[in-house]
């Protein structure tokens, strides 16, 4: 069963391990999370079939101190809204917030 809305917040990271650990409490992900992006991948595939809302703050944050990091994840979270034909697309919101402004992520 999946929450409402799940946040990521990554505004006060510092370290690369750090941001994979936000990550893994943020999405609830079962404790053998590889904190890699092969592992992000799986956990979220495993997410698959309910509705699912993700909020990423500080996105910022991140794409200055590991920005090749960043752009994986987005590239990730892009791959899974959009996977299996946008079979479930319709049920898969990420969004992206910077101060008062939310990008959905296409």
């Amino acid at each position: 069963m999946s929450k409402e809305k799940y946040t990521i917040d990554f505004t006060k990271v510092n370290y690369y391990l750090e941001m994979h650990g936000v990550i893994w409490h943020a999405l609830e992900f079962p404790d053998y999370y590889g904190c890699n992006w092969d592992a992000f991948w799986d956990c979220l595939t495993d997410m698959y079939g309910d509705p699912i809302h993700i909020e990423i703050i500080g996105l910022d944050v991140i794409e200055r101190k590991f920005g090749d990091a960043a752009k994986k994840m987005i590239e990730i979270l892009r791959r899974f809204k959009h996977f299996g034909n946008d079979r479930f697309s319709d049920s898969i919101k990420i969004e992206i917030v910077s101060g008062n402004t939310r990008v959905s992520l296409r």
